[in-house]
């Protein structure tokens, strides 16, 4: 019956149950204990009754005279039932050192032996139930001593009858029993107020919904491939499953607050909604992660909050890379019109039938454009860094950036760190690039020095430059002076050249301005380089020359391995 029932219903039946039940038992234990209290104050009462007539002078009298034929109307028996009469004892039994009665509220006992031994010839004081010939008793028996009070005499036994015990039991027990039907009224309307406290508490929803909606709460937190983390009320981690874990890098979480888990930085200020409401990115060692944090509540009432993970590090990967194509293709279109009109210059040269002019036009142009990529290499021996400054040049040239390369620059045809290098310098000549465009002029100069010790690269541009106040902040992801630009995310790039240099054990340092310049520096050798394709890029597809430095450009993909920071 009660699985039919509400959960309410149950709770409070449940209750009531446990009560009465409890109630019944204690009322039982209550009888038994103030059954023995009244057995005992009564065994009390019979031994002062005893004690009495053993200090009564008739029969202390009667009794040292030693009458040998006790008899019923003898001053023994006259003192007893005077007393037994006085105190309503049930009896009162004057008894001699050889267990002959001298008085007994039956005449016929009077003279007749006692069944069992005089115990009081101890000196001591006895007291008992005593079941007797008259019925149960609360008996006492006390030494009966002789007028010098030298020798012990006899005994003096008295009994109460156990019919007053319980007279005097059921006049209490009935105050009892409103007492505890005042406390089970109580608790019934307490339990009541329980149970319409848990059904609100609950919404409504009975046990097994409960249950149901457990296993599918587990089912769906751990079979998604987003981190999900729920705060409750005083901010402590109730409900985190195995991706939150993973993309977080926390531990056991449940009941831990947040500065617990995770150190002082952006990550816990965006876990803890201290970056506002919108969609928060944030870079971590491993990951681009997608914050978002969402308060929840119900019925009116503020439950906590609930934060969702999700990893971006590829998607942001992909983004950036299309958003720098798509300013190389821009470039690219440009150079196309460039190409376009010198055709069409040496095309009509050579309908002129100006051979020898539109000759020398040809080798000037193709001069020009050895020029440009044989000054890189001369100074930058690796082919993937002379395609990326290459590439950073021409999307430079599109937007009226003048971008040159340091002659002191110098760099080996397979440094160390290269693959960080690719982005440390594809990042500082983007934001470079992006700092220095509305500005007239317009330039951004590229130091790349290679030692036996380290490498330094130095990006210094013509731009504003970085304000005091902001240095502290600039290497933080998120962080960023200009909005979103296409399709990349402002902010990422120096939060990941910062990581990326420090976690290698180099450093980077940023002047104020006007003009910033940048300065990286990663010691040599490079004790962990990492393998093609482990670091990201932002620069756009490198372009290489072709073999035998004939001037044409071929655009590679840098990264043909997974993305990832």
């Amino acid at each position: 019956m009660l699985s039919r029932r509400k959960l309410s219903g149950r709770i409070l039946v449940s209750q009531l149950l446990i009560l009465a039940v409890t109630s019944m038992i204690g009322f039982v234990l209550l009888a038994i204990s103030q059954r023995s209290q009244l057995d005992h104050v009564n065994e009390q009462r019979a031994l002062s009754i005893a004690q009495v007539a053993a200090a009564d002078p008739q029969i202390v009298q009667a009794m040292t005279a030693g009458d040998p034929r006790p008899s019923t109307a003898g001053p023994v028996q006259a003192a007893a039932m005077r007393i037994m009469d006085a105190t309503n004892a049930r009896y009162v039994v004057v008894i001699d050192r050889k267990g002959i009665r001298h008085s007994h509220p039956t005449l016929t006992e009077i003279g007749q032996p006692v069944t069992e031994p005089v115990v009081a010839l101890d000196g001591q004081d006895h007291f008992f139930i005593d079941p007797g010939s008259t019925g149960p008793s609360a008996n006492a028996r006390t030494p009966l001593y002789d007028a010098s009070h030298r020798h012990i005499i006899g005994e003096v036994s008295v009994g109460i009858s156990e019919k007053t015990v319980v007279t005097d039991l059921l006049s209490e027990l009935k105050v009892f029993a409103l007492y505890i039907g005042i406390a089970l009224a109580v608790g019934v309307l307490a339990s009541y107020a329980l149970a319409w406290r848990l059904k609100r508490t609950t919404f409504g929803l009975e046990l097994e919904e409960i249950a149901g909606l457990l296993q599918d709460r587990e089912a769906m937190l751990h079979g998604i491939r987003e981190g999900v983390l729920a705060f409750d009320q005083s901010d402590r981690v109730s409900v985190v499953n195995d991706e939150a874990r993973r993309l977080l890098g926390l531990g056991t979480a449940l009941g831990s607050r947040l500065e617990d888990l995770l150190p002082q930085g952006r990550l816990r200020r965006a876990l803890a909604g201290e970056l506002g409401p919108d969609e928060i990115h944030v870079l971590t060692d491993s990951h681009c992660l997608a914050i978002n944090r969402m308060p929840v509540v119900l019925h009116g009432r503020a439950l906590g909050a609930v934060v969702t993970v999700r990893d971006r590090t590829e998607m942001v990967g992909m983004l950036r890379e299309l958003d720098s194509v798509r300013g190389l293709t821009d470039a690219l279109r440009a150079q196309q019109h460039e190409f376009a009109n010198r055709m069409h210059t040496l095309a009509g040269l050579l309908e002129l039938g100006e051979q020898e002019q539109a000759l020398d036009y040809a080798v000037e142009l193709a001069s020009t454009d050895r020029t440009q990529a044989a000054k890189v290499r001369e100074r930058i021996a690796n082919s993937l860094m002379v395609g990326l400054i290459v590439a950073k040049c021409t999307v430079a040239a599109e937007r009226g950036v003048r971008l040159s390369l340091d002659p002191a620059s110098k760099l080996g045809a397979e440094p160390g760190h290269l693959r960080r290098l690719l982005t440390v310098v594809g990042n500082l000549l983007d934001n470079a690039v992006d700092a220095t465009a509305a500005s007239s002029p317009a330039s951004v100069e590229l130091l790349i020095l290679e030692t036996p010790h380290a490498i330094t690269v130095r990006v210094t541009d013509s731009g504003p430059g970085v304000p005091a106040e902001a240095r502290a902040h600039i290497f933080e992801d998120g962080w960023s002076t200009r909005p979103d630009r296409g399709t990349a995310r402002r902010g990422l790039g120096l939060a990941m050249v910062h990581r990326l240099v420090t976690r290698h054990g180099g450093e980077i340092t940023v002047s104020e301005g006007p003009g910033a310049v940048f300065t990286v520096r990663l010691p040599l050798p490079d004790a962990e380089p990492a393998p093609l394709g482990a670091v990201f890029v932002t620069a756009p597809p490198a372009l290489e020359l072709e073999a035998g430095g004939a001037g044409r450009l071929t655009t590679a993909r840098q990264n043909s391995g997974r993305t990832r920071w």
